[in-house]
This record gives C-alpha cells, structure tokens and sequence, in this order.
C-alpha cells in the first residue's frame, strides 16, 4: 500500500526549491570552472548557461531569489576573473560578444553578455560607452520584474568601477572611453527601467496578497535605491550637473510613477545620498516635486527628514555654513504650505509635525531670528483657525505633536523672556484643553526654576502668569472632580517656588510686580493662596529691608515701607478669609520683626498692629490645645527678639502673653507656656535705648506659677517631666545672674524629681525623662567641679 506523501508547508517548499536550485548551481560552477581550468571557454560558457537558467524561475519569493542571485553572482565573478585574465595574456578573442549573444535563453544570454561586456570595457578593445548603452538597452528584454530588477541590479554591480567619470573638456572629440554624462545617462535609464518593473511588481497576482507584496517590494527596494548611490559617486557630478540633469531625471522618474512605495523611498533616498550643498541649491524643485507626490505618501516624513539634515548640516559647518542668498526659512516656509494646500486631507497632527520640523530648522540655523519662530507659530495658529481645531483632547495625536512644538522654543532659548518675546506663544495655550495647558504651564514654571531666570518686569510678570492662567485660578473647562491633592500640592508648590523669581532691580519695579502677582493669585480660590501669597508677603517683607538699605538715595523710602506693610496686612488678611490661622499668624509675627528691624517712620506702631493681629488670630481662630501652645511659643519667640518697642507698648504685649499661657486648656501646656514667658521678662528687649530687661521678680514669678501647676498635674510621669523642665529654667536663669533664684530652689527641686522617679512605671517615655534628669545632673556636676568656668558656685548643691 503506498503511504500518502505528507503536504509541505509554504516555507518548507520555499526552502526545498531554493535548496534543489543552489545544489543544481553548485554542480554547473563546479563543471565551468573544471572546463576553464583546461582552457575549454565555449564548454565552461555552456555551463555557467545553464547555471544561469536558475533565474529563469518564477516559484521563489523575492528574498529566496535574492539568495540564489547571490550564489549565482558569486560564481560569474570566476568567470569574470578568467576571461580578464585571458586578455592581459593576449588571448583575442573578439567574436565571443557576438557569440554569448546566440545563448539560448535570454536571462542567461543577458547576465553572460554583461559579464564578458565588462571584461571587454576593461580591456578597451571596444568603445566603453557604446558598450554600456548596448547593455542597458539589451536588458529591456527581460520585463519579468523579478527577473529583471535582479538582471538590471547584476549590470549595476559589475560596471561599478568602469564607468567614465571625466568631463568633457577632457575626453576630447574622438575618445570612445565616454564621459561623466554618458554614465548618467546609464544610470538613469537603468534607474527609471528599475522603478518601472519595481512599481510593476505591485499589479501581479490576486488583489488578497497586496500586503505582501508590499513587504516584498519594501524588502526589494535597496536594489533600486543603488542607482543613486552610483550616481551621488560619480566625482565629476558638479552643482550644475545635478541640478540641470540628474535632480530632474531622478524627480520625473519618482513623480510619474504614481506609486506610493515608490516615491516615498526615492525621495528619501536623495535626500540620503546626495551632499547637502546640492540640496541647499535645489531645494524649490525638490519641494515642489514633494507637493506634486501621490496623496497617500507620507510627505511628512519626506520634508523633516530634509529640514533634519539640512539643519544639522548648518551646525556642523565649520565654514560658511547657509549661504546668506539662500533663504532657508522662506523656502521651506512657502513650500510647507505649498503641501498642505495641496493636501486638505492630511491629518491635523502631520501638519503640526511639519511645522515642528521648522522651528526646529529656524532655532539651529537662525538662533538669532527669534521672529522665525514666531511666524511658526502664527502659520500654526493660522492652520488651525481655518480647520476648527480648538480644546484638543489631552494624549491626542494632534496635541502630543502640538506640545513637542510649544516645548521645543522653551527647550532651546532656556530663558522664558524671549519665550515672552513669541507674540504667538500664548494664544497657542487656547486650542489646548486643560489637561494639556497644565502639562505645558508647568513645563514652563519649571524651566524657569531649573535655569533661575528672573522676571524684572511688571509686564512680563502679567504675561506669564496670563499664559500658566491653568495654575493660577479656576478655569471654565476645569473637570468637576477635584485633581489629586498631591499632584496639586505639587503644582501649587512650584508656583510658590516661582514667585521667588519675580525681581526686579529697581526696588518701585518690584514693588509694582509684587502687586500684579498678587492680583493674579489673588483669584486663585481659598485652595491655592495658601500656596501663592505667603512667599509674595515674605518677598515684600524682603523689599522693605531693601528700601532701607538705600535710604539715603530715596528720600520717600519710609513712606514706600509704610504702603508695603499695608499691602502686607491686606493680603495676610486674604488668608484669614480663606479660613486659615497658622500661616497667617506666622506671616504677622514675621511682619512685626520686619518692621521692627527696618525702622521707618511709625514703624512701632506697624509692629504693635502686627502683633496684636498675631494675638487676635491666637485668641479667635486657633482652638486646637497643641495648635495653641505652638502658636503662644511662637508669639512669645517673637516678642522676645524684638526690640523696638518702648515699656508702654511691651508691657501689655508680655503681660498678654502670660495671660495667654495660663489660659492654656492642659496644665501640662500651660506650665510649659508660663515658664516660656519668664524670657520676656528676662532677656526680652524693650526699647533699644533702654537695654537688656532684668525683672528677676517677674521671672520668678512666672517659674513659681509653672511649679504649681505643675504640682496640680495627676500623671506622675508627666509631673516629672515638667519638673525637669523647670530645673532647666531656672539654672539658666541662675547661671545668667537672677538673684531671685538660688541653689536651694535648685535643690528643692532636685530633690523632689529624685523622690519621684523610682515610683515611674518602666516605659520608653520614663527612660527619655530618666536621661534629661541625669543629663541635667551632669551638667550642674560638671559646673560644681569648675567653679571658675562661669563666675557662679553651685557649692551647696545637692547632686
């Protein structure tokens, strides 16, 4: 019984043909080299026939064909090798062109009438350009277009080093060696025969394999391609050849074709493979030629693959670069919009991808003409007028190309002042939709942080912050649910960051920008002030100091404070509004040093306001106990640094802070707040004139009312603590010479933490009072032992 034979895969028959026909080659060069080894031509011609006829197949892919070609071509190079060496001995043997010619299948006919025209070109018995027109012309007769682009490719390769490449002038008038303008006209009609069975191979078979054969074109088209990169070697191809001949042969050929495939590729191949001077000298036609393309080629591609080279080659050039007579941006400009006229179905995002590729070319080769860039944009916003394009969709095509072209000038120029010098740059903002317009607005604030450029004017300050508007106030189109809180902590944050960047050297300037600023975080809503106007007080508060750093300069200077601090206190009360306490009560106490450190006219009276704002806001606002004894601490730092306030005003300052702090809910927080408020009394400043304050009797005071209510405290642990506190107050103050407070109050207390700690439970928060205790101890040890260290005797203390 016969077994059924299994059924191949396409691949595997691919490979069983490709197989069978290499072994078949192998056979027949191995029986032509055998016949020209014993001199046997006519016999070794017959073989390497039939060798040839391999490439008569029509069952291989394009890529099996390519394999086989070159296996095949590997071979002829023997007897490419034997036949030129047979002429350097002398061998004539002038009949065998005619001969090859009566082989008996055209593909190897052709592919052996190349191989022995070219031994006969280099061995000059016969007229090199006649020789080559014949060849070119003989391959016409193979227009299968596998078959013949690889029988044309074939020509190509063997005649890469016998084409005359001389000029005219020295060829002479009866020289049979042929010019420079002989091997163009080969390898142009050897191109355009390439192209035509290349664009051909697109119209074979069933309509269902046009993907594929598009592949296999695609895999093909580096065959076609060479004929350029032979021309672009020929050395005596001057500007004048390539832009009257060899430019418009090579275009006619690309435009006529109506092939998509086709016209991309060649395109892109001459901008690859000819110098950038001659692009720079055809650049018109060249461009017009990409207008004229079919409409399905990605023309795109074609022009920023141009503008790319063209303007790295502007900043590469060592010499002269652009000519001044070319004007590059204009001709791109024109033609650009020349495209897109001709193109009204191209898709939105190439249109803005051409209009990147531009401002790319005008930023590397004109730095200078920031009016270039500008006209990009206008052309852009011009475009998008006419097409109706507004609030486009965040991670749409069309809105990612148009971010990378509003970056790009940001990226390049690093200084967001000439930014601001592109009058089209902020309208471009309206046609993003608020995703993206807060992307870019970022991306500009940051840049500005990265390269810390600063903003000198009051318009400029109006522009930008109108262009980032996104991170500024609420916006129409904003989502209704809220952004994520750390993204806009985030955001809001580096707009703080930035405000800092606002400066002027001329102190009225500033001023004037730190008002405009505020009218625009102003309307930022209660969730971005908080952000916004703290670093526009502190930069105020900075402004003042300034002002009195030029007072001799500015007569008007404490009349110009005064309105700075007004303007301070209206917008610290903003933040009041928005139903804030700590930032504002922080800012207050600021305002109150502020003014007291610049001393302008009345400036006593501005800090009193700002401290009796301070205690206002404590004393309505903050209800939280640990919000409170922060608040009272800070109050209190404050007033103890200061110095400009006489005994009248200071007084009623310190003695409300005292009150403040044994109104505190938790007795421990008011303990620590009455011991706090002894430094008022103590080393707290009033008037400048009047020194350091001593009341050791208010001092006392205020420690012996902290050790009461310390005594009223019921946690034991918390009780010690305190009393280690305490001890600390008053060695201080016994170190800094009060008279009320003496080694047996120190030893009270001593003694009284000691009776108390072993009755502590065993925990980490003992162990943390046990160690303040023990510290405290080593130090009054430490003293005892060096009683000249600081003028004071702890010689009957108890440690």
């Amino acid at each position: 019984m016969k077994m059924p034979t299994q059924q191949l895969s396409p691949q595997e028959e691919q490979e069983k043909l490709l197989e069978e026909a290499v072994n078949i080659v192998k056979n027949q060069s191995f029986q032509m080299k055998r016949c020209l080894d014993k001199g046997k031509l006519m016999d070794g011609l017959k073989h390497a026939s039939t060798m040839l006829g391999e490439l008569r197949t029509s069952m291989l892919t394009p890529k099996n064909y390519y394999e086989l070609y070159m296996a095949i071509s590997d071979e002829l190079r023997h007897l490419e090798l034997y036949l030129v060496d047979e002429f350097q001995k002398g061998r004539k043997v002038a009949d065998l062109y005619e001969l090859v010619q009566y082989a008996g299948n055209i593909v190897p006919r052709l592919y052996l009438l190349i191989t022995v025209g070219v031994v006969y070109i280099k061995s000059n018995e016969l007229s090199r350009k006649d020789i080559l027109k014949d060849l070119v012309e003989m391959c016409r007769g193979v227009q299968h277009p596998l078959r013949g682009l690889f029988l044309r490719n074939y020509l190509l390769q063997c005649t890469k080093n016998v084409l005359p490449d001389v000029e005219e002038e020295s060829a002479g008038k009866d020289n049979e060696t042929g010019t420079v303008m002989d091997s163009i006209d080969f390898i142009l009609l050897n191109f355009s025969e390439m192209n035509k069975l290349w664009v051909r191979m697109q119209h074979q078979g069933h309509s269902r394999d046009k993907v594929k054969r598009e592949q296999e074109r695609r895999e093909l088209r580096i065959l076609v391609g060479t004929n350029l990169v032979r021309l672009s070697q020929l050395e005596c191809i001057d500007m004048d050849k390539y832009k009257k001949v060899v430019l418009p042969g090579v275009l006619e050929q690309a435009v006529s074709c109506r092939d998509p495939i086709a016209q991309e590729y060649l395109m892109e191949c001459i901008i690859q493979v000819f110098p950038d001077d001659f692009h720079l000298q055809t650049l018109n036609s060249f461009l017009r030629a990409c207008a004229e393309l079919h409409e399905s080629v990605n023309v795109k591609n074609i022009i920023i693959s141009l503008i790319d080279r063209l303007a790295q080659f502007a900043q590469n050039e060592e010499g002269t670069g652009i000519p001044p007579e070319i004007q590059l941006f204009d001709i791109f400009s024109q033609q650009i919009a020349q495209v897109i006229q001709n193109r009204p179905d191209m898709p939105p995002e190439d249109i803005v991808s051409l209009q990147v590729a531009l401002i790319n070319l005008a930023l590397k080769c004109y730095p200078d003409k920031v009016e270039y860039v500008d006209k990009v944009l206008e052309t852009t916003e011009e475009i998008f007028n006419r097409l109706n394009l507004d609030h486009l969709e965040h991670g749409s095509p069309v809105s990612k190309e148009l971010i990378r072209l509003m970056k790009i000038p940001v990226d390049t120029y690093n200084n967001i002042l000439t930014v601001l010098q592109l009058q089209h740059f902020g309208p471009m903002f309206e046609y993003f939709d608020y995703q993206s317009r807060k992307i870019m607005s970022c991306y500009i604030i940051n840049n500005a942080l990265e390269n810390e450029t600063l903003i000198p004017s009051q318009e400029q300050v109006d522009s930008i912050l109108g262009i980032v508007s996104v991170l500024v106030q609420d916006q129409s189109d904003q989502p209704e649910e809220a952004d994520d809180p750390e993204d806009f902590a985030e955001e809001q944050g580096i707009m703080g960051r930035f405000i800092h960047l606002l400066e002027a050297e001329d102190l009225n300037q500033q001023y004037l920008i730190l008002n405009t600023a505020r009218k625009h975080f102003g309307n930022g809503g209660d969730k971005r002030i908080k952000f916004t106007l703290p670093p526009i007080v502190f930069s105020a508060y900075r402004l003042s100091t300034k002002y009195r750093e030029i007072q001799e300069e500015d007569e008007n200077w404490e009349k110009k404070c005064q309105k700075i601090f007004s303007f301070c206190h209206q917008t610290i009360g903003a933040l009041i509004k928005a139903e804030m306490a700590e930032i504002p009560l922080r800012l207050y106490l600021q305002g109150a040093m502020a003014a007291g450190q610049v001393a302008f006219e009345n400036h006593e009276t501005v800090a009193y306001e700002f401290m009796s704002q301070a205690f206002s806001l404590y004393e309505d606002e903050i209800s939280d106990s640990k919000a409170q004894l922060a608040a009272i601490s800070l109050i209190i730092g404050t007033l103890e640094q200061m110095s400009c306030f006489g005994e009248e005003d200071h007084e009623p300052l310190r003695t409300q802070c005292a009150l403040a702090a044994s109104k505190l809910l938790k007795k421990p927080d008011q303990c620590r707040g009455v011991s706090t408020c002894s430094h008022l009394f103590w080393s707290g400043e009033s008037a400048a004139s009047e020194g350091e304050m001593k009341d050791g009797k208010r001092v006392t005071d205020c420690l012996k009312k902290g050790v009461k209510i310390a005594n009223q405290c019921m946690d034991s642990s918390v009780q010690v603590q305190l009393f280690v506190e305490l001890l600390n107050h008053y060695i201080y103050y016994y170190e800094k010479g009060c008279d009320q407070v003496t080694v047996q109050v120190l030893n009270q207390l001593i003694t009284k933490i000691k009776e108390t700690l072993p009755s502590l439970e065993a925990n980490e928060e003992t162990e943390q009072i046990n160690k303040h205790f023990q510290n405290t101890c080593d130090h009054l040890r430490l003293k005892k032992d060096n009683p000249e260290s600081e003028g004071v005797s702890y010689e009957s203390l108890s440690v």
